[in-house]
């Protein structure tokens, strides 16, 4: 009957989609904002086929990343090898494809590692303050004098042989520390709100009110910078493989595989070797970063309209 007054008066029936929108969580909404950037669905697009990619590579790999032919170097791209043969006659496309694995596999969990360690480290320094906030500030403040590079440069060389969860344990022990200063500063803005001070006044303990009040608040700062890190993760990883310093051969990495180009006479003539890794590093990082965008946008309460 409403419809058929509302059509009769020449009135529109009333939205629906504001009304939705109040019903939604921050997190939902958020969600909602990030699906409507295309540049953050392309970037998920183009990072879940590498995902694939790294989750098939046994099925897809035509041939062992790790088999060397010393009779087949340096060969052109072929109906045998799609991607030909680097300077040890293995087969590039096996090891690009691997490299993804090993590559992606190295960027999240030093992503995941370096995130778990700053989340712990912020929240308590945010949360208890005092004197407990001042010893974490004080190593954090140590940890940024050191060059973040050269420190990890210099664990590595007095290691020398480097695994890829050793490889992952220097990076997430050295690189927390840009991540807890912005946890901590999201507690301590959280800290006097009134529905912490009310859920203090009632008896919760630390750990529930950390956990159900604050880390849900500061989800947003978290998954953003946490997608940002991975991507200079992966660019760490193949820097320092590039410069001798990352996973050694023949572990099978985009890194590694980049190194081929140390040599002028296979930086000219087999572009084979060292382009489609470049490019699948590009690529990857881009992707990423576009992903780390998007979430800023949509965790962002200014863009809510």
């Amino acid at each position: 009957m409403e419809t058929q007054v509302n059509q009769q008066v020449g009135t529109a029936p009333p939205k629906v989609t504001k009304d939705s929108e109040k019903s939604l969580s921050p997190f939902q909404l958020a969600m909602r904002r990030f699906l409507r950037n295309k540049l953050a669905i392309a970037g998920l697009v183009v990072l879940s086929f590498f995902v694939l990619v790294a989750v098939f590579a046994d099925l897809i790999a035509p041939h062992s990343p790790t088999a060397h032919n010393l009779y087949n170097i340096d060969a052109k791209a072929s109906s045998e090898h799609w991607l030909g043969t680097d300077s040890s006659g293995r087969d590039n496309f096996s090891r690009l494809v691997h490299g993804a694995r090993i590559s992606l596999t190295i960027g999240f969990f030093a992503m995941f590692f370096t995130v778990a360690i700053g989340v712990i480290l912020g929240s308590l320094a945010g949360y208890y303050g005092r004197w407990v906030d001042g010893l974490i500030m004080r190593a954090t403040d140590l940890m940024m004098i050191l060059p973040f590079l050269l420190l990890i440069l210099t664990i590595v060389a007095i290691v020398q042989s480097v695994t890829i969860t050793l490889f992952v344990t220097i990076i997430a022990l050295t690189a927390w520390p840009n991540l807890t200063r912005i946890i901590r500063a999201t507690f301590l803005s959280l800290r006097e709100k009134e529905y912490v001070l009310g859920a203090r006044s009632i008896g919760a303990s630390d750990f529930r009110i950390i956990f159900k009040h604050f880390l849900p608040n500061a989800v947003g700062p978290i998954i953003v910078n946490a997608t940002l890190m991975m991507a200079t993760m992966i660019i760490l990883e193949s820097a320092l493989s590039f410069i001798g310093f990352g996973i050694p051969q023949p572990t099978p990495t985009w890194g590694n595989m980049i190194t081929e180009a140390n040599s002028l006479r296979i930086l000219e003539n087999n572009w084979e070797t060292w382009v489609p890794p470049g490019v699948a590093i590009l690529l990857t990082v881009l992707a990423i970063n576009f992903i780390g965008d998007g979430l800023r946008d949509a965790f962002d309460p200014k863009s809510n309209q």
